[in-house]
């Protein structure tokens, strides 16, 4: 591993249009007069040129962008990237795939409609793992998007261009979203605030409809806990939907004292490494020192679960294999990358286990539900173990040994993917040994984000988050 003296930071912090503010400290700045939409876009093209070359975290630029329509919106001259997977007027959705040559999308998608509403002035697209299925965002013909904190270290997937930005600096807030943990990895790994939210919470994007378990919610990464909430609060004025608790503004901790769960190891056997044990420990050591109850528990998963996902995760390669068409009339599966193409193979293999596999999925709802009798949130890790480096988790790794790295790796986020419950991840106080941020992640039942919010704004006010700039 990559030693502290060793390591590779890359910030764009400086004296300009951007300061060190967050999206929210930026609009309102934009909103006094005292900084011009126009400016800060400019501020924030510069940042980004400034990084890219090391951190290769933009898949599209904007060179002239356009404010959005909404100027009395949160994020009224915010400047923003769009993951590459979210398609955007005149903008070409790659998906991350070198399958296919992609064209420009006609229409915005729901959800960049939605977000567009916020007021955000949009730079250009993020990179991301070929159609989101890594936890890493690494390809096999390209260079890789790496984390700002320690260039030697994956920057998480699959919002991983995203994370690397808004880690950086470079930009204060950015687009994601999330299928198996696709917000809350590269959150871990980069030191953000990353939220799954609620299954429906916000507009669902098109594939989602056609799946037979939608498990991708689209959100935000940002530095801020109060980033997070004002997205949401701006997503819901937009569009509410109605069978969802409404939300609105949440400004800070709550006086209310929860009663959390937590475990260490996943329920399905994967022990956690030293660094994130003592960082869950440590945070459910801070909760209780606030006043909430905390106490150990052991969720009762059917044993299938890891199987039975991995199985789910290799039929969405085997559709977008068989559909890509839909995507470029050049599309040619056998173009797909090594975890793509992996993926697909083992689904092929098994496919006559899919009704049972999607009865199983639709019951884990039963089992995360009996796992919060009494409870208010669950504590847990985000990931297994700390931020590999780069080419631990590449698409180039042998199909055989990579799926059994990432199942070492990404063994808690998918069950709120599965369930549609909310799951944010915050940063820990504690850190690796050479410095590197560690993940801990709070889940809830639907529609349960204001407790989310409020618990990270306890554990944000109690020991503000470290910034890259302060590595």
């Amino acid at each position: 591993m990559t030693t502290f003296e060793e390591r590779t930071t890359v910030h764009a912090f400086r004296d300009d249009a951007l300061g060190e503010h967050d999206a929210v400290g930026l609009a309102e700045a934009i909103r006094r007069g005292e900084v011009g939409a126009a400016e800060a876009a400019r501020a924030a093209a510069e940042r980004v040129r400034a990084v890219e070359a090391r951190l290769n975290a933009v898949q599209v630029h904007i060179d002239a962008p356009v404010h959005a329509t909404g100027a009395a919106g949160a994020f009224a001259g915010v400047p923003t990237f769009v993951k590459d997977n979210t398609d955007y007027l005149g903008l070409p959705t790659g998906h991350g795939s070198t399958a296919f040559t992609p064209r420009a999308a006609r229409r915005h998608a729901p959800f960049a409609r939605q977000f567009l509403s916020s007021g955000v002035t949009v730079l250009g697209k993020t990179r991301l793992p070929e159609f989101g299925f890594s936890p890493t965002t690494e390809y096999e013909g390209a260079e890789p998007v790496r984390n700002p904190w320690n260039t030697s270290r994956s920057a998480g997937g699959s919002s991983g261009g995203s994370a690397a930005l808004v880690a950086a600096g470079a930009v204060p807030i950015a687009h994601a979203n999330d299928g198996g943990g696709s917000i809350r990895i590269p959150a871990a790994c980069c030191g953000l605030v990353g939220l799954k939210p609620t299954r429906g919470r916000v507009l669902a994007n098109a594939l989602s409809h056609r799946l037979p378990l939608d498990i991708v919610s689209d959100g935000v990464v940002s530095r801020s806990v109060r980033d997070t909430a004002a997205f949401l609060a701006a997503a819901e004025r937009y569009w509410r939907n109605p069978k969802l608790p409404p939300l609105g503004l949440v400004e800070g901790p709550s006086e209310r004292r929860l009663r959390i769960g937590f475990l260490l190891d996943s329920p399905n056997g994967v022990r956690c490494d030293p660094a994130t044990r003592a960082a869950v420990t440590e945070t459910a050591a801070t909760l209780e020192r606030l006043g909430h109850t905390v106490e150990p528990v052991e969720p009762a998963l059917d044993p299938r679960f890891t199987e039975d996902f991995l199985t789910y995760w290799g039929l969405l390669s085997f559709l977008i294999g068989a559909t890509g068409r839909t995507l470029g009339a050049d599309f040619d599966r056998h173009r797909m990358d090594g975890l793509s193409r992996g993926l697909r193979e083992a689904y092929l293999e098994n496919w006559r286990r899919t009704p049972g596999v999607l009865r199983r999925l639709k019951r884990t709802r039963e089992a995360y539900a009996a796992a919060f009798r009494g409870l208010d949130l669950l504590l847990s890790p985000v990931l297994a173990h700390t931020t590999p480096p780069i080419g631990h988790l590449s698409p180039a790794v042998p199909y055989p040994a990579l799926i059994e790295r990432i199942l070492a790796y990404v063994a808690f986020t998918p069950l709120d993917n599965v369930v549609g419950t909310p799951s944010l991840s915050v940063p820990a106080v504690s850190t690796t040994e050479d410095g590197m941020p560690i993940g801990v992640m709070f889940s809830g039942r639907p529609g349960s984000e204001r407790a989310l919010l409020e618990v990270a704004f306890a554990l944000e006010a109690d020991r503000p988050f470290r910034r890259v700039q302060d590595a």
